[in-house]
This record gives structure tokens, sequence and C-alpha cells, in this order.
């Protein structure tokens, strides 16, 4: 569920009434900030504390706190007096060392992690005075030190129902948001100042109402994705069965059937056409099994319990694809070019005779729905109002629609993938977990979700930077992506 900041405090007062405290959910807020971060970061570094003077300065140094007793060097920017400080937030500060607050920044060496503290829900307008410094200070060293900037419940500066950007705004790159997602923070204009998204609950704070619409996290999602059976076997997990490749893309073929066997595919079978049939039998991991077909249109006389369609396939073969598209009786995961043929086609979509999960990037969007002005949220809602599809349409924040369910919006992710192939293993994913038994809505709030967190593993164990990821670092971290979704892990 997504809330205003009325509907925020409205919660909080409801908890207090109940017995919180505002000491007690200030110190699950800041242990909950605090595991986050070292998520991201296993290893200690600096934190700049850039804290104001209400309480959600205070929750910024309840975390900086919990880092320091983890050995991490805490240094704190103060944005009013010490005296002019919330009662609560003071006795916090006076929890870490003295020396700790500093008037400028010094220069350091290594991992420095920005947390911005400065402005809570509670505030309103443009910031002004020390707190404009302030933000412009943390923007400064984001650009030029390379400082990972992250936001305790929003961005200071953005407005938390509506997402409006003041200036100055911080730019996080996470963006740890405390009860609920707040709305402002999936609206469009926000996500380059929200950057990643994580939720810290905090006990007897409950909603009666708010936006239905949601942003999964690990703890929500895990109840999709059970344990094994010990006498499961590879028929139990599905046979998939994809169409992708071409003559000069080849590579999507591959990656795309890679990624449905790191994701748990029980029997991947790749269908090649007659001229390219050797190369991919020959360059797909060993447990591909690679199958000659005369055209495309052969599968659907073959036994598949999914299929993919699309990455790299080219344009030649749009006839067979809408036939796919139109008579499968297995659901079908549409991507790339099977998208770019259906757009040609929007009648395929009407009289499908199994379920469809459509995979489009915008470039692609657009050519089966033009925008004409709409935000994401409202292009994709009207989008499967009008056909009886799942649509997971790709982004910073990717969203997940089908009518009759609530919007999901994916928090996971980072600029590392930006580059080419990452759609191609979302694709094979996504036809894995249906082939595992995963209805296309479950698949696609599920891959989209461990295809980001992959991503975000594999910089965090420090193998690759964002400009070194590639699609396939994506697939060798599928697994811990699993395990920490399991774990429970934001």
């Amino acid at each position: 569920m997504l809330v205003t900041a009325s509907q925020m405090k409205a919660a909080e007062e409801m908890a207090f009434r109940s017995g919180a405290t505002p000491g007690g959910l200030m110190e699950i807020a800041g242990e909950g900030i605090a595991g986050c971060i070292r998520e991201f970061f296993p290893n200690p570094g600096t934190v700049a504390v850039f804290c104001g003077k209400g309480h959600n300065g205070g929750d910024a140094l309840v975390a900086a706190w919990h880092l320091a007793s983890a050995g991490w060097r805490v240094l704190v920017r103060l944005a009013a007096d010490p005296a002019d400080l919330a009662p609560l937030t003071g006795e916090h500060l006076a929890r870490l060392p003295r020396e700790s607050v500093v008037t400028e920044l010094p220069e350091t060496q290594g991992l420095l992690v920005l947390l911005d503290g400065l402005l809570g829900i509670g505030s309103s307008g443009k910031p002004r005075g020390k707190i404009a410094e302030l933000i412009v200070e943390m923007n400064r060293w984001r650009r030029e030190h390379g400082g990972f900037t992250v936001a305790v419940d929003l961005p200071s500066g953005l407005e938390a129902s509506t997402g409006e950007i003041a200036d100055p705004c911080v730019q996080a790159d996470l963006t740890v948001t405390l009860g609920a997602v707040k709305s402002g923070l999936v609206a469009d204009g926000a996500t380059a100042k929200v950057g990643r998204l994580a939720l810290v609950r905090l006990p007897g704070v409950t909603f009666s109402e708010g936006d239905p619409a949601e942003v999964p996290t690990a703890s929500g999602l895990r109840e999709l994705l059970p344990v094994r059976d010990f006498d499961s076997f590879k028929g139990t997990y599905g046979r998939i069965g994809i169409l992708a490749g071409s003559p000069g893309f080849l590579g999507a073929a591959r990656l795309c059937s890679s990624a449905a066997v790191h994701a748990g595919g029980g029997l991947v079978t790749l269908y090649a056409l007659p001229e390219f049939h050797d190369l991919l039998a020959t360059s797909c991991i060993p447990e591909v099994m690679v199958r000659k077909v005369g055209s495309y249109a052969e599968v659907l006389e073959e036994r598949n319990d999914v299929l993919a369609l699309g990455p790299g396939l080219g344009r030649d073969h749009d006839e067979d694809l809408l036939r796919i598209v139109e008579e499968a009786l297995v659901p079908c995961v549409v991507d790339a070019d099977a998208l770019n043929a259906v757009a040609t086609s929007l009648s395929a979509l009407g009289p499908a005779r199994a379920p469809r999960l459509l995979t489009p990037h915008p470039g692609e969007m657009e050519r089966l729905s033009p925008r004409n002005g709409m935000t994401r949220r409202v292009w994709a809602s009207d989008f499967t109002d009008r056909h009886p599809v799942t649509l997971l349409l790709k982004g910073a924040r990717t969203i997940i629609a089908e009518r009759g369910h609530p919007l999901s919006f994916n928090s996971t992710g980072n600029p590392g993938m930006g580059s080419g192939g990452m759609g191609d293993v979302l694709t094979g994913v996504c036809a894995a977990l249906i082939g595992a038994g995963h209805s296309p809505r479950a698949a696609a709030i599920l891959g989209a979700w461990l295809c980001g967190r992959s991503a975000e593993i594999a910089l965090a164990v420090g193998l690759v930077s964002q400009e070194s990821l590639s699609a396939s670092k994506v697939i060798d971290h599928l697994g811990q992506a699993f395990g920490s979704l399991r774990a429970g892990v934001f």
C-alpha cells in the first residue's frame, strides 16, 4: 500500500494511542536503516550523517550508532545548533563521540555513505537556509567524490505525497522509507531522486486507507517461493520452450535460455532454425536442449508448459509469432520482436487461449499503445484495461499491471542494468518461474525483483562496477538473489 504524508501521520498517531512510543519506533527505524546500508556495503566505511533538528535526523543518528558499533567511522553535519534539536534527536546525538560532529567533511579514503536525515514528511515548501546548504553539499560530495547517498524516509526536498521536486533536492542512490512507501516516492519524476527503494516496517503502525498499489519487499515475496519438496524432479519445475536469436543476435538466445536454467527451469529447450542450429547447439550451456525446427510455428505441437518468445528473433517471423501468441495453449512470455509483431495486430491478444505476459521497454510499449502524455502507471493500467494480459513495463521503476489486481512497482536494481541483454535475462527468468507454477503476474513481480537484486549483489561482492555489470553477471548471481529473497532481505 502507498500512503500520503497525512495518512502516515494518522497511522503513527493511532500507534502511539495503542502504546507505541516515538523513541521505540525511532530505534526500530534506525536499526533497519543501518541494516539496509550493510546489505549494500558489508565492509565498514565512513558514514557522514546530514542531520536536521527533527525526528528524521534522530532516525539517521540511530542508524549511525548501529553502524559505528559495526566498525564504521561516523561524521555528523548538523543543520541546527545541538541545543535546538528535538529532545529525542539530541539524545541520540549524545550517544556518538563529540568529535563526530564536524563543521566540514574531511577528505576520506574508501567507501563514503552520505546519510540524509535533514527533512521528513512533516516538511513543506522549498528547503532554505542551512538545510538548503547541506543538500547542495551532499549532492556535491556524491557527484565529485563518489559518495553513495542514502535518504531516510524520503530525499530531503521531495514532497512525500506528490513527488514534487524542490530546488535543491537530495539525489539519493537508496531511499529507506519507514512504515509504508509514500506515494510521492513512485511518481514518475521522482525516480532519479529516490533511487533504489527499501522499506522498514514499523510494528504497530497500520493503515486503514491508502493507494492499493504496492512495492513488494523480500519479506512479502518469499511466500511466493516455497521451499522445494525433497521428492521433486525436473518435470516438477516445468518444460520451458524458448524462441530467440537470429544471425547477429544469437547472444539473446544464449542469455535467455541460460537465465531460464539458473532461475530453476526443469527442462529448457531452445528452438532453432536449421541455419543457426549448430552454432547455438555448441555455444549454449550444456543444460539447454537445442532443437531444430523448420518453422517456429512447429512449437505449437511441442510439449511445453510455457513459451518465451522474441529475444533477438528479428522481424522475419511475425506471422508465426502472431499465430503462436493467439493459439498456444500454454502461457507465453512475449518480449522484444514478438512484441513488435503483436504491435502490428493487437487483435492477437484478444482470443489468446492461455495467459500472456508482455514485457516491453518504453519504446516497445509506445508501439503497442502510444503514451499520449499519460503517467507510466496510467499508461500501464490503460493497456491492461483494454487487453487481457499481464504487463511488465520495464524501466528504472518497473511496473507490473494486470486487470483486477493492484499495480506493483519494482524496487530493486541499479543503473548498471542499463546495458544490452538484461531484458533477455528477465524473459528467461519469468518463463522459468511460470514453468514452476507461478501465475504470470507473480512471475513478473518475482522476476523483476530477482534480476534487480542479482545486479545489486554483483556490485556488493565487489567484482564488478556499475560500468562493468553485464547481463551474464546478473545470471551468475541469480542464486544469491534467490537466497536473499528467501532470507527476507529487504
